[in-house]
């Protein structure tokens, strides 16, 4: 395998379902950064505020001080130039604007690391993660662990403890209480009043 060099900036995307550890590797690259004494700034969507509204948070008690952001516009006038290392968590609930942001700041030289769904609770590509990983020079993609012991890829979204409809908004954040990972084969939507699975869903 010959050696490629990149440049300085570069693109990283971290994707996975819920409880897959996104916000941890996350965490864990960011103190490397910050170990190797680099000017790093960390953002996260203000509009996920679970488990605390100024902290990048994981579902097993991790935080890590982050500044919330409401939108690309306001991420983009807070990016100091003196930083390294740009990192943002939960990246799906931003605008389309963050997609060239990002390409803007890696062909500035720094080094941006995006944390995100690229899936919504229907199995449907989320927003604009896809047009991310398109970009991103660097792609780690996480798996959790499904109620039947396989590895899980989507994230289910429960309410009252049943599958939601495959027609409900996508956006509405929520912890164990409305969400699971679940395999391609324990994924289920709502269509009509019929439990299908993920893609009959989808192509419905």
């Amino acid at each position: 395998m010959h050696f490629q060099e990149f440049t300085p900036g570069v693109i990283e995307v971290i994707v996975g379902p819920m409880f897959s550890g996104k916000s941890e590797e996350l965490m864990r690259r960011i103190r490397r950064a910050t170990l190797a004494r680099q000017n790093v700034q960390v953002f996260k969507a203000a509009v996920d505020d679970r488990y605390d509204r100024s902290a990048i948070a994981s579902h097993d008690g991790g935080r890590l001080e982050a500044t919330p952001v409401a939108d690309t516009m306001e991420l983009d006038r807070l990016i100091s130039y003196e930083a390294q290392v740009v990192a943002v968590d939960e990246v799906q609930f931003l605008d389309e604007q963050i997609v060239p942001l990002s390409l803007e700041l890696a062909e500035s030289g720094k080094r941006v690391i995006l944390a995100g769904l690229e899936l919504d609770f229907r199995g449907m590509p989320f927003g604009l993660v896809p047009d991310l990983l398109a970009h991103a020079e660097f792609v780690t993609k996480l798996t959790a662990i499904c109620r039947c012991g396989r590895a899980a890829t989507i994230t289910q979204r429960l309410i009252g403890g049943q599958p939601a409809h495959f027609d409900d908004p996508v956006i509405m954040v929520g912890a164990a209480e409305s969400y699971e990972p679940r395999c391609r084969g324990c994924h289920m939507v709502v269509q009509g009043r019929r439990l299908v699975p993920l893609f009959e869903g989808s192509a419905a």
